[in-house]
C-alpha cells in the first residue's frame, strides 16, 4: 500500500454521516501501513459541528487545508435559519415560504453543481504542488458536494493520476433534486456533468447496489460498492431496562414522515393502558416542521422527546438504550437505492429495527439478510401495527433481545480492506 490523496469537504469537526465514512477509511488505512493524505476546506460552512471526532484524526496524517469563497456566509443576510436548513439538506416537500424557494432555485440553477464549486480553482492551482510534494498518484474525491468530483476531472486533465470518484449519495437521483426548481438547461447541465465525471474517474464507489447500477448504464469504467458501516463493538442484544423506547438517530425530513406509525401508536396508546405508560418516542437530530406538526395532530406529544443533535459517541449510547430503532426513507422509486449510514450502527447496536421505506428499498434487504428487523412499505399499516405489537409483548417479558448475523462485512474495517483492495491498490 502506498499514499493516496482523499479530496473532502466534510471533516473534523463536521458532525454527521457525511464526515464518518472517510475519516474513519483514513483510520483504517492509517493502521493497514498505507499512507493517507486529506486535503480540505480551511473555512467550510459545517450545518452541524461534532468535536469529539476531532479525536479520531490519526496522529501523523497529513491533513492539507485551502481556503475558497462560498456564498453560504452571503445567503445568511436572508436569514440564518432558512440558510442552516438548506445548507444542512432539511429541503422540505411542504410547501416553503418565499424565502426558501428562492434560496432553493438560486442554489439548483446558479450553483451547478452546488455552492461549494468554487473550491475548484484554488484547489487546481494548490493540488499538484501537494501530489509532488508527497509523492502520490492515487487520488480519491468523495461527494455530495459532487463539485468536489470536478476538481477530481479537472486534476485528472492536469497531471498523471489514478481517480476515484466516491460517491456517499446519488447525484441527478437524489431525492431532493425536484424541489430545487431546475430548468430545463440546468437539469441537463447536471446530467452532463454526471455522466463526464462517471466516464472520466479510473474507478467509481458507490454505496448501494442500486445507485452502482444506475452509474454503470452511464460510464464504461469500473463501479465498485462500498457500503458505509459500524465500527462499535457489537452489542450482546439483550433487552435494555427502562421504557419501550421508539429511537430514531438523525434528520428526520418531511418525507419520511411516517403518518401511519404515529397513528398506530397513538391507537396503542388508547387500546392497551399499559402501552401508554411504557412508550417514549424518542427523535435525536434535525426534525422537520412538518413532522412535528403531525405528531401534534396525531396527539402523540405527551409520549414525543426530541433532542438537538449529539455527538456520534452518544448517539451509539442512545442506540443500545433503545427497544426498537426507526429506520426510514422516502416513499419514492429514486430512493430505493438510499442506504442511510444509521442503519450499520443499528445492526451493531443489536435492537430489533423497525424500517419503513418504499417498495424495493435495498435497505430492507439488509435488514432481512441480517435479522436485525423487520421492513415494511409505508402502505402496510396492519403489518406494522401486528410487528410493534409482537415486540411490545416480547418487551413485557423481558424478551426483546436483538439478533443479528453475518454484520462482520459491515464493519469498518473490512470495508476499508476492500476498498484498499478492489479500489485504490488493485494489486495490492
Amino acid at each position: 500500500m502506498g499514499k493516496v490523496l482523499i479530496i473532502t469537504y466534510y471533516w473534523p469537526p463536521a458532525g454527521g454521516p457525511g464526515v464518518q465514512r472517510w475519516l474513519y477509511f483514513v483510520r483504517y488505512l492509517h493502521k493497514m501501513g498505507a499512507h493517507p493524505v486529506v486535503f480540505i476546506p480551511e473555512t467550510p460552512h459545517y450545518p452541524i459541528i461534532d468535536k469529539d471526532l476531532v479525536a479520531l484524526v490519526p496522529e501523523g496524517v497529513s491533513v492539507y487545508r485551502s481556503r475558497f469563497w462560498e456564498p453560504y456566509g452571503l445567503a445568511g443576510l436572508l436569514g440564518s435559519r432558512t440558510t442552516k436548513r438548506v445548507s444542512a439538506g432539511m429541503i422540505e416537500k411542504e410547501r416553503p415560504g418565499v424565502t426558501e424557494r428562492l434560496m432553493r432555485w438560486v442554489r439548483g440553477n446558479f450553483f451547478i453543481p452546488d455552492a461549494r464549486k468554487f473550491w475548484l480553482k484554488p484547489a487546481l492551482r494548490e493540488l499538484p504542488e501537494i501530489l509532488a510534494k508527497e509523492g502520490i498518484d492515487t487520488v480519491v474525491t468523495t461527494g455530495p458536494p459532487h463539485s468536489v468530483h470536478l476538481i477530481g476531472m479537472a486534476l485528472k486533465a492536469k497531471v498523471p493520476i489514478r481517480w476515484v470518484a466516491d460517491f456517499r449519495d446519488p447525484w441527478t437521483l437524489i431525492g431532493y433534486h425536484e424541489h430545487l426548481y431546475l430548468s430545463g438547461p440546468a437539469r441537463r447541465k447536471h446530467e452532463r456533468l454526471e455522466k463526464e465525471v462517471l466516464q472520466a474517474a479510473d474507478a467509481v464507489v458507490a454505496t448501494s447496489g442500486t445507485t452502482a447500477g444506475a452509474f454503470r448504464k452511464q460510464t464504461t469504467k469500473p463501479v465498485h460498492v462500498i457500503t458505509n458501516g459500524f465500527d462499535q463493538p457489537p452489542s450482546d442484544g439483550s433487552q435494555p431496562e427502562g421504557p419501550f423506547r421508539l429511537v430514531h438517530i438523525g434528520s428526520l425530513l418531511a418525507g419520511r414522515n411516517p403518518e401511519a406509525l404515529w397513528r398506530i401508536l397513538k391507537q396503542m396508546t388508547q387500546t392497551h393502558p399499559d402501552f401508554g405508560k411504557d412508550l417514549s418516542l424518542e427523535l435525536t437530530g434535525l426534525v422537520s416542521e412538518e413532522v412535528t406538526r403531525s405528531l401534534e395532530a396525531s396527539g402523540l406529544m405527551p409520549w414525543v422527546r426530541t433532542f438537538p443533535y449529539v455527538p456520534h459517541q452518544e448517539a451509539m449510547q442512545a442506540l443500545r438504550q433503545a427497544q426498537i430503532l426507526l429506520l426510514l426513507e422516502i416513499d419514492l422509486p429514486e430512493t430505493r437505492g438510499i442506504l442511510p449510514g444509521k442503519l450499520y450502527e443499528y445492526m451493531a447496536a443489536a435492537r430489533p429495527v423497525l424500517a419503513i421505506g418504499p417498495s424495493g428499498w435495498e435497505a430492507a434487504e439488509i435488514v432481512a439478510g441480517t435479522g436485525c428487523g423487520a421492513a415494511f412499505e409505508y402502505a402496510q399499516e396492519q403489518a406494522i401495527e401486528k410487528q410493534i405489537r409482537e415486540w411490545y409483548t416480547a418487551y413485557k417479558a423481558g424478551t426483546l433481545t436483538g439478533n443479528t448475523r453475518g454484520i462482520g462485512d459491515y464493519h469498518r474495517q473490512s470495508l476499508t480492506r476492500k476498498l484498499a483492495n478492489d479500489v485504490l491498490w488493485e494489486s495490492s
